[in-house]
């Protein structure tokens, strides 16, 4: 094996090892172009001083002015290049930032250093809350690393919304090629500093889809017509310069500024409505150039990169074309060269031409988006296969409803604090019965199950040694409260939820329900018998799931449904006044409660 395919090999294996090479690597570099900048910048100071001592000089006649061209040529060249290395700073400092958060996330300290998709949080969602998906210390704040908006959107509406099998085993292949294209992270995330806020998605794709200003016909008339008139009325005006004929001059002048009377307020309204989507679109060019020249093998991911190739020109170079023209337009505000460009009818040529781009070129925009978005996703994914290669991507199942996990973990929880359990449930075994004191892990267990679930059927890897798990809807109710602004208890916010989690047996996928503290805002005799009469609906309808509880009674539930339901519990115990926790599934039911002696853990007397 050669050098170069033995660092290959450590770097994928040990994603801290090439992530601390290369942010090393950074803070050298780093360190090199500042002491770099510090020399530029006294050396421009000197050369400002020399320029001074010279200018007076030259003020008393002691030299000529002339002398002050080589300062001044001097600190122009110095204050090209300071920009320069002022550029790699920023930029280096950024990819110092990027491998910092890299290796937060690896060492489990990333709560906080990312997008958190707050935006995306729905109460009403059947699992989005119950699981932590969205907020500090998210799901979607581990796995994020989208650099516009559009990728954010469609990463949260991944998580949110099963996909089919043959989408999901086509994400799982993009993700394992794109696992170890850290260079192609890398240079995403070193694009201009404001993508990600920069690009605001529906502002840009409405521009592209606005209603025409000028029908295609009008276009080719006007682009004819005002190109023709501004080279004659030129042309007027060299004749009068040179041979003083004047009355050609005047005319086309006059008709000049008629067609500014006419159409000077349609020029505007188009010039005005690109300004700020011009904008956007460069930054989204500098992502669509990056992927523009990446190769990509996979079907989804060679199927992407096709859609970027619109007429025949990459989208990049077509936004190029409209950054030269909106460039071009800044010219004609220039004092010196606006007499010019007015006679040429430059700014209405300019709007034209835009009008043109945007009806024939901005009807893509909403695609390039939404190819760069689904990249950006798949890209979310594979960073996160990449910090954990240990995490397999899971076997899917389409014969039946089925969650099969071997040491099953949540990947919130920091790894080294984070207990492993195995959780089988299929059409055969469709109910755990989960029992056990208060901390003792139960809830955990059930937001393992379920952002397991989501990680699997949005195309990433689970955090378990093995999983074998079929398409499912998730139904949740773990983390219910109740409403002072909707005046909802907690009773009443959860019967709406089981509600809605039944009502989703009635869609095609089969249910995986995640029920905590079944209807424990009632009474023990009412709980008992609602719990029953939900869970055997559950059961009956074809869903599997996880049902936890503090009341022994509920236990009994599994014994009137045979083989489909068992009962599994936590255990704690009680060192030196001192709960222990182990956090590891036991069959059975739970034998103890620790409620008392938490209370006199805490000074309560009972």
């Amino acid at each position: 094996m050669t050098t170069s395919n033995t660092l290959i090999e450590k770097s994928s294996s040990n994603p801290r090892f090439e992530y601390s090479q290369r942010l090393d690597k950074c803070y050298v570099a780093l360190e090199t172009k500042q002491q770099i900048s510090r020399k530029l910048w006294i050396a421009r100071r000197s050369v400002f001083a020399v320029f001074a001592v010279l200018g007076v000089l030259a003020f008393d006649g002691h030299v000529s002015w002339w002398w002050l061209v080589l300062p001044v040529s001097a600190f122009i060249a110095l204050m090209v290049i300071h920009q320069s290395v002022l550029g790699e700073i920023e930029r280096l400092t950024r990819a110092a930032k990027f491998y910092e958060r890299g290796l937060a996330r690896i060492d489990d300290d990333w709560a906080g250093t990312g997008e958190t998709g707050e935006q995306f949080a729905d109460k009403s969602h059947a699992y989005a809350e119950d699981l932590d998906l969205f907020g500090q210390g998210s799901l979607f704040e581990l796995l994020s690393t989208a650099r516009t908006r559009a990728g954010e959107a469609k990463l949260a509406a991944w998580l949110k919304s099963p996909a089919d099998v043959a989408e999901i085993r086509a994400r799982q292949t993009a993700v394992e090629e794109l696992r170890s294209r850290l260079d192609l992270r890398e240079d995403l995330a070193l694009l201009g500093a404001e993508i990600r806020t920069g690009v605001h998605t529906e502002e840009v794709e409405a521009w592209g889809n606005a209603a025409p200003v000028f029908s295609m016909k009008q276009i080719r008339v006007l682009a004819a017509f005002t190109a023709i008139t501004g080279l004659l009325t030129i042309a007027a005006v060299v004749v009068w310069i040179t041979f003083g004929v004047r009355l050609p001059a005047l005319a086309a002048i006059v008709f000049v500024l008629f067609f500014y009377a006419r159409y000077s307020s349609l020029s505007a309204k188009i010039i005005s409505a690109v300004e700020r989507p011009s904008r956007d679109l460069n930054l989204l060019a500098e992502v669509l150039a990056r992927l523009e020249r990446e190769p990509f093998a996979s079907p989804k991911l060679a199927a992407l990169r096709a859609r970027l190739d619109t007429e025949g020109l990459p989208p990049s170079k077509q936004i190029a074309r409209l950054s030269k023209l909106i460039e071009i337009l800044g010219w004609t505000k220039n004092q010196f060269f606006a007499p010019l460009a007015f006679l040429l009818l430059l700014p209405a040529q300019i709007a034209v031409a835009i009008e043109r781009w945007r009806q024939t070129t901005g009807v893509h925009i909403g695609e390039w988006l939404d190819t760069v978005a689904e990249i950006e996703a798949l890209n979310s994914l594979a960073s996160f296969a990449y910090e954990r290669p240990n995490n397999p991507f899971p076997e899917l199942v389409e014969t039946e409803a089925c969650f099969d996990g071997e040491a099953i973990g949540h990947p919130l929880i920091a790894a080294s604090r984070c207990i492993r359990n195995d959780v089988r449930l299929n059409s055969r075994h469709q109910l755990l019965i989960v029992s056990g004191s208060n901390m003792s892990g139960k809830s955990t267990l059930m937001r393992t199950v379920g952002v397991n679930v989501v990680l699997a059927l949005a195309g990433a890897p689970v955090c378990a040694n093995r999983l074998r798990v079929s398409p499912l809807n998730i139904g949740a109710s773990i983390h219910i409260l109740d409403s002072l602004q909707t005046g909802a208890s907690r009773f009443y916010a959860e019967i709406t939820r089981l509600k809605q989690i039944v009502e989703l047996t009635n869609e095609q996928l089969p249910l995986l329900f995640l029920l905590d503290e079944i209807l424990s805002g009632t009474n023990s005799h009412d709980r008992r018998i609602g719990a029953e009469a939900v869970v055997r609906s559950l059961v009956k309808r074809g869903a599997i799931g996880l049902v936890t509880t503090h009341d022994l009674a509920l236990t009994r539930i599994a014994d009137s449904l045979d083989e489909r339901a068992s009962n599994v519990h936590f255990e704690d115990r009680l060192e030196n006044g001192k709960m222990i926790f182990d956090y590891r599934m036991q069959p059975g039911v739970v034998q103890r409660s620790n409620a008392l002696e938490l209370m006199r853990a805490v000074g309560i007397e009972v």
